[in-house]
C-alpha cells in the first residue's frame, strides 16, 4: 500500500534571515514546488508549443537573408543575383525537412526525436552520433541566437555596444530562470513576443512589397554604399563560382535550426499529441518560409548591402572600425516604415532582439529533454534525468546555460565568430534520422499487405528518401565551407562526447552488474562477529554520546581507540577516562610522526586481516555547525579518516553527530533533505568536523 508522505511539520524550526531570504527569492524566481502528478497539468496546447519549440527556426530567418548576403559580397555586389537562387533552395530543403519531420512525429510519438529514430533503427553507435551533435547544437542554438539578438539591440541604441558581452550573458541567465519556471510557465512568458515578431515581420515585408507594386519601393540606407570585392568578378568562375554560391546556401541553412525540437518535445503536447506536434510542425514550416521568402525578396528590391566589415562599404560615414552595421531587418524596417526614429522601427527592432534571444528557449527545452533520454539510457549522469521544483529538468537547464554562457564570454558574443560553429550538428541529425526513417518503412512494408496502406507507407518513405538525399548534401557542403572557419571545433566537442557517453554507459553497466543478486543467499551472509571501534579526541559530551550510541548496537567487542600525538595530551585523557570509571577499554596508538589517520586506518585494517569473516564497525564523534565560516575553525580528520576507511572492505564508518547551538538557527532541515539534493537544488553538507579541540588531542 502507498500513501504520501505527511507535510513536514518545521514549527520549531527557526531559519536564520539569510536562509530566509534565499528561500523567498528562490521562489520569487522558481515559483512553489509543484507535485509529481501535476505533471500532467505542464501539458501544452499547440498555441503555447509553437513559442516554446518553434521559436528557433521561427527567428532564425532575421539572420539567415543577411548570412547568404554577407557570403556574396565577397564579389562585391557582382553575385548578389544568386541571392534569390539560394534562398529558393534553402526554401525547398526547409520545406522536405518539414515534411520528413511530421513522418517522424507520426511514427515515433514517444519523444526523442532524430535520436529515437536513429537508435531504434540504425543503433547505438549512429544514435550517439547524432546525441553528440544535437547537444553541441543546442548549445550554439543559444549562443548564437542570443549573441544575435545582442546585435539587434545595438542596431536600435549603438551606444549599448560596449556591453555586448554582459548584456548576452544577462539574457542567458534570465532564459535560465525563466525555463526553471517549469515549460509552461516559459510558454506564456515567450508567447507574445513570438507572435508578434511573426506579425511584424508580415506586417513588414506586406508593407514593402506593396510599396513596390505602386512603383515606390523602400530603398534601404546602405544601397547607397559601394562593396569594395575581396576578388574580382572575373577571378571566381566556373567551380569557384558553384564554391561560392554553395557556402552561401550553407549559411542560408541557419533558418533550419531548430526544426527538429517539436518531433523531441512530442510528449509535452496535449492529446492527441502526435497530430498536434504534426500541426504545429506545419503552421512553424508555413510562417518561417513566408517570412525569410519575403524578408529575402525585399532586401533584394531594398538594395540592402552588408559585409563582414564596415570598411569595405565605400562612402561609409564615421570611423568604420568602431561603427557597427545595422542589421539587415533594421535597415529594412527604417526603409519600409520612414526612417530609424519611428515608432514601427523602434517596435520591430524590440520583437525582434527579443524573438532572437528566446529562439534559445528552444534549445532550453530540446537540451535537458535530450539528456534526460540518453540519461535514463546510462549514457548521461543520472542527475540529469530527475525534474526539479517545477517538474523541468533543471540540471540540464543549469549546464546548458553555463556551458553557452561560457562560449559568448569567449567569442565576445559575436555571430560573426559563432555562426561557423553553427548547423553541422543539426544536419547531421536531420541525415541520420531520415535515413533511419527510411529503414523504418522498409521494415513496415514488409508487414503490410493493405494495399491502401502500402501506398501510404511508400510515400512516407519517398518523403523521407529525399529528405535523407537532400539533407546528406547539405551536411556535405557545410561541412566543406564552414571547416576550417571554425566549425572543427564543433567536430572535436561532438567527437568527444560521443567517446565519453559510451565510456558512461560502460560504468553503469559495470556497477549494475556488480550490484545484482545472484544468490540472495551467499550475498546476505552475516558477519561473524562485529567490532566496534570509537575514535576519541577527549573525555566531553559527543564523546559520551557515541559511547551510549556504539554501546546500543551491542557489538561483540567495543574499544575505545585514540592517537596519541603529544604525551601529554593523552596522560590526561587516560586520567579522565580512569575518572569517569568508563567500562570501555581505551586502546592508545603511538604515532611519532604525528599522522592520525595512517595508525587509524592500520589499526582497523589489522582487524580485517585477523578476523576476514567479521565486520568492524567505526564510530565518528562529529560537531555539526550552521554556518559555512565555524567549518575553517575545525579539523578536518574526520572526513580523511572517512575517506580512506570506505575504502576498506568489512568496515562500516557511523557518523554520530553532536548539534552545536549555531546549527539550531540554521538552514531549514527540509532543505537538506535527501530528495531535495536528489532534485538537484543547492544544498550545504553538514560539517563534519573533528571532535578534538586542539591539534596535540588526536583526532
Amino acid at each position: 500500500m502507498t500513501v504520501d508522505a505527511p507535510a513536514p511539520d518545521h514549527s520549531s524550526d527557526t531559519p536564520a534571515p539569510a536562509a530566509r531570504t534565499a528561500h523567498a527569492l528562490k521562489r520569487l524566481v522558481i515559483g512553489q514546488a509543484l507535485r509529481s502528478e501535476d505533471l500532467g497539468r505542464t501539458l501544452l496546447p499547440k498555441r503555447l508549443a509553437l513559442p516554446i519549440f518553434a521559436s528557433d527556426p521561427l527567428s532564425s530567418v532575421a539572420y539567415a537573408t543577411q548570412e547568404i548576403l554577407l557570403v556574396l559580397a565577397v564579389g562585391g555586389t557582382a553575385f548578389l543575383y544568386l541571392a534569390p537562387w539560394v534562398a529558393a533552395a534553402v526554401v525547398l530543403l526547409m520545406a522536405v525537412v518539414v515534411l520528413s519531420y511530421r513522418q517522424v512525429v507520426h511514427a515515433y510519438p514517444s519523444g526523442g526525436g532524430s535520436y529515437e529514430v536513429v537508435r531504434s533503427n540504425l543503433g547505438p553507435n549512429a544514435a550517439l552520433v547524432v546525441a553528440a551533435s544535437l547537444l553541441v547544437d543546442y548549445v550554439m542554438t543559444v549562443a548564437v541566437s542570443v549573441a544575435s539578438g545582442v546585435d539587434n539591440i545595438i542596431s536600435a541604441l549603438p551606444s549599448l555596444a560596449g556591453h555586448r558581452v554582459s548584456m548576452a550573458v544577462g539574457f542567458v541567465v534570465l532564459l535560465a530562470a525563466v525555463n526553471l519556471r517549469g515549460v509552461r510557465e516559459s510558454g506564456r512568458a515567450f508567447a507574445a513576443p513570438t507572435y508578434l515578431f511573426i506579425g511584424g515581420i508580415l506586417l513588414m515585408v506586406g508593407t514593402g512589397l506593396f510599396r513596390v507594386a505602386m512603383g515606390h519601393g523602400p530603398v534601404a540606407s546602405s544601397a547607397v554604399f559601394g562593396i569594395v570585392p575581396v576578388t574580382g568578378k572575373d577571378s571566381l568562375t566556373g567551380l569557384g563560382l558553384l564554391l561560392l554560391a554553395l557556402r552561401a546556401f550553407a549559411s542560408g541553412c541557419t533558418a533550419l535550426t531548430g526544426v527538429e525540437a517539436i518531433s523531441n518535445g512530442v510528449p509535452a503536447f496535449r492529446v492527441p499529441k502526435a497530430r498536434n506536434a504534426a500541426t504545429t510542425l506545419a503552421v512553424m514550416g508555413t510562417a518561417a518560409v513566408a517570412m525569410f521568402a519575403g524578408i529575402t525578396v525585399l532586401a533584394l528590391t531594398a538594395k540592402v548591402h552588408i559585409t563582414d566589415s564596415a570598411c569595405r562599404l565605400s562612402g561609409f560615414p564615421g570611423d568604420c572600425h568602431t561603427a557597427a552595421q545595422p542589421t539587415v531587418i533594421a535597415q529594412l524596417a527604417a526603409a519600409v516604415f520612414g526612417g530609424n526614429h519611428s515608432m514601427l522601427f523602434y517596435g520591430i527592432q524590440t520583437v525582434t532582439a527579443l524573438v532572437l534571444i528566446l529562439a534559445a528557449n528552444t534549445a532550453f527545452n530540446g537540451f535537458p529533454l535530450l539528456a534526460s533520454i540518453l540519461a535514463e539510457h546510462r549514457y548521461l549522469p543520472h542527475q540529469l534525468h530527475t525534474r526539479g521544483d517545477r517538474l523541468a529538468f533543471s540540471n540540464g537547464i543549469l549546464a546548458l546555460a553555463v556551458v553557452a554562457a561560457a562560449l559568448l564570454w569567449i567569442y565576445d558574443a559575436s555571430v560573426t565568430s559563432l555562426i561557423h560553429l553553427y548547423i553541422l550538428g543539426v544536419f547531421t541529425s536531420f541525415t541520420l534520422s531520415q535515413f533511419g526513417m527510411v529503414k523504418h518503412w522498409n521494415q513496415v512494408l514488409a508487414t503490410q499487405a493493405d494495399p491502401r496502406a502500402r501506398r501510404s507507407t511508400m510515400r512516407s518513405r519517398a518523403i523521407n528518401t529525399v529528405g535523407a538525399c537532400v539533407t546528406a548534401l547539405v551536411l556535405v557542403i557545410v561541412l566543406i565551407t564552414k571547416f576550417t572557419e571554425g566549425a572543427w571545433l564543433a567536430v572535436v566537442a561532438a567527437l568527444l562526447l560521443w567517446t565519453t557517453m559510451p565510456g558512461i554507459h560502460r560504468h553503469y553497466d559495470r556497477v549494475a552488474e556488480e550490484l545484482a543478486v545472484q544468490d540472495p543467499h551467499a550475498d546476505s551472509v552475516r558477519p561473524a562477529q562485529i567490532h566496534g571501534i570509537i575514535l576519541v579526541a577527549k573525555v566531553h559530551k559527543p564523546t559520551l554520546r557515541a559511547l551510549a550510541y556504539a554501546q546500543a548496537f551491542r557489538t561483540t567487542t567495543l574499544t575505545a581507540l585514540t592517537v596519541s600525538v603529544e604525551p601529554d595530551a593523552t596522560a590526561r585523557l587516560e586520567q579522565q577516562w580512569a575518572d569517569f570509571d568508563i567500562d570501555v577499554p581505551l586502546h592508545v596508538l603511538d604515532s611519532p610522526f604525528r599522522e592520525v589517520t595512517r595508525p587509524v586506518v592500520g589499526y582497523v585494517r589489522e582487524f580485517r586481516r585477523t578476523s576476514p569473516r567479521d565486520a568492524v564497525a567505526v564510530f565518528i564523534p562529529e560537531y555539526v555547525v550552521g554556518h559555512w565560516w565555524e567549518q575553517l575553525l575545525h579539523n578536518q580528520s574526520a572526513l580523511w579518516l572517512k575517506s580512506r576507511l570506505l575504502f576498506t572492505p568489512g568496515v562500516m564508518v557511523i557518523s554520530v553527530p553532536w548539534q552545536l547551538t549555531s546549527s539550531h538557527h540554521a538552514d531549514h532541515p527540509a532543505r537538506r533533505a535527501p530528495g531535495t539534493v536528489r532534485r538537484g537544488e543547492p544544498h550545504t553538507l553538514a560539517s563534519l568536523a573533528t571532535v578534538r579541540e586542539r591539534p596535540p588531542s588526536g583526532l
